[in-house]
Parts: structure tokens; C-alpha cells; sequence
């Protein structure tokens, strides 16, 4: 039996919803960052939404999973401007920052920001309507037509693809024996299917596009079971490199080494840590993947 075992949340409808589009009131925020230089191009002002439908194993914010109203919110979870604003309020303190963000613009994370897909869609609207550079930060969890407005108004997504699962096997037959195809579904608790619609919307309407993917090194050996394999595996990492390499709307790719950074948050909530004994990813196995992506990928490789 696996070492990770998750339950399954798709959410993918043919309309907008209470559980899937978004929560009416505002937007649940858990922090905001003036001054963010890795969300996007340039100095952005960062927006960290509550709420996701994922439970990654490697996941370094789980304070940000759950939507709180006013009040709710506990101690040790959020940070600066955490709360609920409406779509104008939060244009109004990021119209504060206008002049240091001009050269860079408004990022949207989370928490998956797709889940209060119908309050950020005005909040995107307005930016735009104040000149602003608008970017998401997604994993594409979620599909719906409360999504497609939002796209409506996003000039750059960060699509981060957790695990490629679907041909990694057959890229590489000779390291494919013994091995299960569904490492997504294990690493986050839904299959794959979202991020994929995504993408290939993002592809048909040429929405510009990064590609991020978090390389995890495998789960050591213990208690009796074998190491388990994760995202650091050439075989896979191949696979997602040539399934990139199809898309002409990806304009980067971004390999971020996994690290245990969140690891604090996890115990002040009390909540296991899943990936307790797995190394932060080295700097030369970082590089390594960048080059590896290189050799399939035309964009830029950071």
C-alpha cells in the first residue's frame, strides 16, 4: 500500500456555485504582500486568498486552506490585511501602492484563488480598469463558468502542475514496472483533470502562461516500506517537459525545489506533517531539472 492515501474533491461543474465559484460576502483574505518580487513580472502586490480544494502533501501554507469570515479567522492563521474586503476595498489599497507596482502589477494566490472565482472576477475587472497587470496563481483545481470570466480579465496565469501522471509511464518502459499512474491524485487528492481543462483553455484562447512544478524528493524508507517515489524522477520529469513543450501559450517554467519551510505551520495547528524525513530538494538537483526541462522546452527554463 502506498504511503499516501487522500480522498477525492473534484470540482468541476457546468455553472458557478457556492462550493466551487467562489463565497459571497467579499474576498476571504489570509494576507496580503506589497512588495512581492516572486509572484509574477516585476514588484506585485500579492493577494493570498483562503480556501482550497487540494490537500498537497508539499504544501507549505496549510493556514490557507479553509475560508473564515470576520472573526473566525484563528490566531495563528493569516497574516497583514487578513479578513474579508469587498472587490473595491482591495483596489483601493493597492491603488496605495500604485507607483512602486507600475512595473509589475496585481498577483492572485492562495489558498487556490479559483475557489472565490466570482468576487476575484470584479476585483480583476477593476484592476484592469486602473491600467493594472493582472496575474493568477492557480493550480487550476477548479472548472467552471465563474473561471472563464475570470480569464476574462487575467493577462498572465501561473499554472502549477503538481505531477505529471498521464504518459510519464509510457515515456521511459524500462523504469515503468511495478509502478501506479496516479501520483497527482496521491500527491494532492484529486486526479489531474482540471488542471489539464486549463490548460488547454489557456492554450485555445493564447492566455500567456507560466508553468511552475514542485520537485519533491522521495519519501525515505521506513517502518517496513520501501522509499516512495515523488516528483523527482526523470522519468516523469521528461514526460512533463515534452507535454509542455506543446502548449505555444507557455512563455516559462519555473522549477521550484521543494523545501520544509512550512513545516512550523503544520505543528502550530496541529496537523501531521506528511512528508516528515524528506530532504529540501538540493540546489545542483535543481539546476539539473532546469536543464533537463531545456532540452525539450523552446521558453525560458528559471
Amino acid at each position: 500500500m502506498s504511503m499516501i492515501e487522500k480522498e477525492t474533491s473534484p470540482l468541476c461543474t457546468s455553472k458557478s456555485s457556492p462550493q466551487s465559484g467562489g463565497v459571497r460576502g467579499g474576498l476571504h483574505i489570509h494576507s496580503l504582500e506589497s512588495f512581492g518580487t516572486v509572484d509574477g513580472p516585476g514588484i506585485r502586490f500579492v493577494v493570498f486568498l483562503q480556501g482550497c480544494p487540494l490537500r498537497c502533501l508539499f504544501c507549505h501554507n496549510p493556514d490557507t486552506w479553509q475560508i473564515f469570515r470576520d472573526g473566525e479567522l484563528p490566531p495563528q492563521s493569516g497574516g497583514s490585511g487578513r479578513g474579508t474586503w469587498t472587490p473595491q476595498e482591495l483596489l483601493d489599497e493597492v491603488l496605495r501602492y500604485k507607483s512602486f507596482i507600475k512595473s509589475g502589477g496585481v498577483t492572485c494566490t492562495g489558498g487556490e484563488p479559483l475557489v472565490q472565482a466570482r468576487e476575484l472576477t470584479e476585483f480583476f475587472r477593476l484592476c484592469k480598469a486602473k491600467g493594472l497587470h493582472t496575474c493568477l496563481d492557480t493550480s487550476g483545481a477548479v472548472w467552471n463558468d465563474d473561471v472563464l470570466r475570470v480569464l476574462e480579465h487575467t493577462d498572465l496565469v501561473m499554472l502549477d502542475i503538481k505531477a505529471y501522471d498521464d504518459d510519464a509511464l509510457r515515456y521511459d518502459n524500462d523504469n515503468a514496472a511495478g509502478r501506479t499512474d496516479d501520483l497527482y491524485k496521491r500527491l494532492t487528492g484529486q486526479s489531474r483533470a482540471n488542471n489539464q481543462r486549463l490548460l488547454d483553455y489557456l492554450e485555445e484562447h493564447h492566455i500567456p502562461t507560466w508553468i511552475r512544478h514542485v520537485v519533491v524528493p522521495a519519501i525515505p524508507a521506513r517502518d517496513g516500506r520501501p522509499a516512495e517515489v515523488l516528483t523527482d524522477d526523470d522519468s516523469r520529469l521528461h514526460a512533463l517537459a515534452a507535454h509542455v513543450a506543446h502548449y505555444s501559450c507557455v512563455e516559462k517554467v519555473e522549477i521550484l525545489p521543494y523545501h520544509t519551510m512550512g513545516t512550523a505551520k503544520y505543528e502550530s495547528l496541529g496537523i501531521p506533517y506528511p512528508l516528515d524525513g524528506v530532504p529540501p530538494l538540493s540546489a545542483a538537483r535543481a539546476e539539473a531539472v532546469r536543464a533537463l526541462f531545456r532540452q525539450h522546452v523552446g521558453c525560458p527554463v528559471e
